[in-house]
């Protein structure tokens, strides 16, 4: 079965976490780097010499060569430039090594030939990176060597946020000031930081290397343009928590040896809903962490993929007909003395400081659906939120049965004087243990549920970076909690004045509330009576990034600047059109040279046999049925490719950016549904033999 894993030996070990700093670095120096983490600063720069040569040391002891600042740039993903820790040789013609303070803080690529929304271009290319030191550095092992990996933020020369993490850094900082002042208000004074908690859910798909290596959609897009539903999909729902195949379970083994060495707490694995489908999911961290971590995931899962000769498919919706992969946003804050302030208690009636941060939670998320619903957009999202597999595109709130009743409560009386209880559960087996239950069910339908101590997140697409959706969550939720402590710090009756503010704040925004089936249609027809926004499309969230309520509350809280805001609302449209471009190209390529070919092939073939059968004085009516059908998909699919190139042409022809993204949407995705019809139907027509490339059955039944 293999050999066996020490988990308490090996994790961490590629990490340059405290515990090693501290065995390495001088005591003042030590004691420096810990005051730098808890109380922000900088490291004075004898100091940062010091930790810099400690950490080229740990990584050359463990095969390390190179450097890299490593940071998260707009496409989504990661970065990286690889320096040698080498310099000139010595007198005596040995190699020497150094790595300074001033490369560990500082490194600067270059910042035009990265998405900026033009705040960046090839004529002013300066951009600089700066080391996080809240995230340690760790070891990448892979075809490259062993490389030490900086964790970074990226800005350009003049300041502004180039990247994911710097906003989210802000966020966290906004957040925690203003959360210190409701605890404060409650009466901790021992807590001296309010720290954003997350816990990351990644679902993915594998399938077999080779097979997906014949298929352009898979290696240009990482999804199927094209592709007929196998004879089984998901309906037996028979591979939801399945036993785990073994090429399968071997890849997971390896996957979650190299990110435990990695530090990243990996906790479950399994089977999700679609065939091909699985999930893994961490122990939640600190937010920027968690992010980093998540990145770390994403990497890995490739890389090991490729070692078992397998493609792992981060996309939203890589096949049609069964489920998309999400990444469910797992969000809490908890103060560093222990409190979590989304822990209701068993009494949650009586629990004032819960009910009032989660007053502000619902009226952050109330005034601020729209980009909520913003945050969790990306191309590949478009295909799966509000498909019947996942939320629906409107924002809302699922409390469960426990807590809705105890809000309805507070407002109809203003007080609550109960809460329902779990009780027992009861199987009816003498030999099975009884247990309490949660008082409340879950919701798989809520984008944003109450899951007995954190909410949930669940519309996050699995490719998507985690950084913008909790960037936002800390924002909204740091400007309700500053709004409410403006107002309660200068109150004569601070209970009293509490009171009023978690009615007032519960009767305005119960309409957020919702504990039905967020798939059904009523839903939607109910949620436009509440004046609930329902944004459909990536591109139509992408202004509500600057609107003026978005620019005030980004820059009050010093989160994003108005430029900011309009550089990332143009990259969403850059990136929305050069995705469908790319796309559309990749369907008429395979359409013109892969798909139409064949078929045209086995049409001829078949002409010939049904010759052949009349000649033999036999009835060919059947064959002459399928030729009559194929010929005509085959016409439907030619119609549709001439138009998909005309759209393609004409989409290239325009030249600001937000239109060529809506005629992307609104012209060009149409016609590639169109074009896609035809070519599935005759993929049930044609001889599999003849089939230019593999099919879905061929992906997720025998990879």
């Amino acid at each position: 079965m293999g050999n066996q894993v020490n988990l308490e030996e090996i994790y961490g070990q590629n990490v340059f976490t405290l515990a090693k700093m501290k065995e390495r670095l001088p005591k003042n120096v030590y004691k420096e780097v810990v005051e730098v983490l808890e109380n922000g600063g900088d490291l004075s720069r004898e100091s940062a010499d010091v930790v810099a040569n400690a950490m080229k040391n740990w990584a050359i002891e463990n095969g390390a060569t190179h450097y890299t600042h490593w940071f998260q740039p707009l496409t989504g993903i990661t970065a990286e430039k690889h320096d040698s820790f080498v310099t000139n040789a010595g007198a005596d013609g040995k190699m020497l090594t150094s790595f300074s303070g001033k490369e560990l803080i500082k490194g600067e690529p270059d910042a035009s030939s990265f998405p900026s929304g033009g705040l960046r271009a090839t004529f002013e290319a300066r951009g600089y990176t700066a080391w996080d030191i809240t995230s340690p550095a760790f070891l990448k092992e892979s075809g490259a060597g062993v490389t030490l990996c900086i964790p970074t933020a990226f800005c350009s020369y003049t300041g502004e946020a180039l990247d994911k993490k710097t906003p989210l850094l802000r966020s966290m900082e906004a957040i925690n000031k203003q959360a210190l002042r409701i605890v404060r208000l409650f009466g901790n004074t021992k807590a001296t930081k309010v720290n954003v908690s997350v816990g990351p859910e990644q679902e993915y798909f594998l399938v077999d290397w080779d097979k997906s290596m014949k298929r352009p959609d898979l290696i240009f897009t990482g999804r199927t343009l094209f592709g007929a539903p196998a004879p089984k999909g998901q309906e037996m729902e028979d591979h939801y928590f399945g036993v785990i195949r073994e090429r399968v379970g071997e890849y997971m083994k390896d996957l979650n040896e190299e990110l435990w060495k990695l530090g990243v707490p990996d906790k479950t694995q399994h089977n999700e809903v679609a065939p091909g489908q699985h999930e893994l999911a961490p122990i939640y961290e600190t937010a920027n962490i968690a992010v980093d971590h998540n990145q770390i995931i994403m990497e890995t899962m490739k890389r090991v993929a490729e070692h078992h000769n397998m493609r792992c498919l981060l996309h939203e919706k890589p096949f049609a007909g069964v489920n998309g992969s999400g990444k469910h946003d797992n969000w809490s804050l908890c103060t560093d003395d222990g409190v979590n302030l989304l822990d209701p208690g068993d009494t949650p009636n009586k629990n004032v400081q819960f009910l009032f941060v989660l007053s502000c939670i619902l009226k952050a998320v109330d005034r601020h659906a729209d980009l909520l619903r913003q945050s969790a957009s990306d191309v590949g999202n478009d295909h799966r939120l509000g498909a019947d597999e996942a939320p629906p595109a409107i924002i809302s709130v699922f409390l469960g049965e426990q807590l809705d009743d105890v809000v309805k409560q507070l407002i109809e009386t203003g007080e609550a004087k109960k809460s329902k209880k779990g009780g027992r559960l009861k199987t009816g087996v003498s030999t099975l243990q009884e247990f309490e239950k949660d008082a409340t069910d879950r919701n798989r339908t809520s984008p944003f549920a109450f899951t007995g101590n954190k909410f949930e997140f669940r519309m996050v697409g699995s490719s998507d970076s985690m950084a913008s959706p909790n960037t936002t969550l800390n924002t909204i939720v740091a400007e309700a909690f500053c709004e409410a402590a403006d107002e309660l710090e200068k109150a004569d009756n601070f209970d009293m004045a509490v009171h009023d503010m978690i009615k007032a704040n519960l009767t305005e925004h119960e309409r957020i509330i919702f504990n039905g089936d967020g798939y059904s249609d009523a839903w939607v027809e109910e949620a436009e009576r509440r004046g609930l926004p329902n944004i459909k499309s990536t591109i139509e969230a992408a202004e509500t990034l600057t609107t003026k309520k978005s620019i005030d509350l980004f820059e009050k809280f010093g989160v994003f600047t108005q430029t900011e805001l309009e550089a990332r609302e143009e990259v969403i449209y850059e990136t929305y059109a050069k995705t469908i471009n790319i796309e559309a190209l990749t369907m008429i390529d395979m359409a013109s040279k892969q798909i139409i070919p064949a078929v045209a092939k086995y049409s001829g073939s078949l002409a010939r046999d049904i010759n052949e059968i009349k000649q033999a004085g036999a009835d060919a009516s059947v064959e002459q049925e399928i030729l009559v059908e194929i010929s005509k998909e085959l016409k439907a699919m030619k119609k549709a490719l001439d138009q998909l190139i005309k759209d393609e042409k004409k989409a290239g022809s325009i030249a600001e950016c937000k239109k060529r993204a809506f005629f992307y949407k609104d012209t060009v995705v149409p016609t590639m549904a169109k074009l896609r019809a035809p070519a599935d139907k005759l993929e049930m027509l044609v001889d599999k033999k003849e089939w230019p490339f593999p099919t879905y059955a061929d992906l997720l039944f025998e990879g």
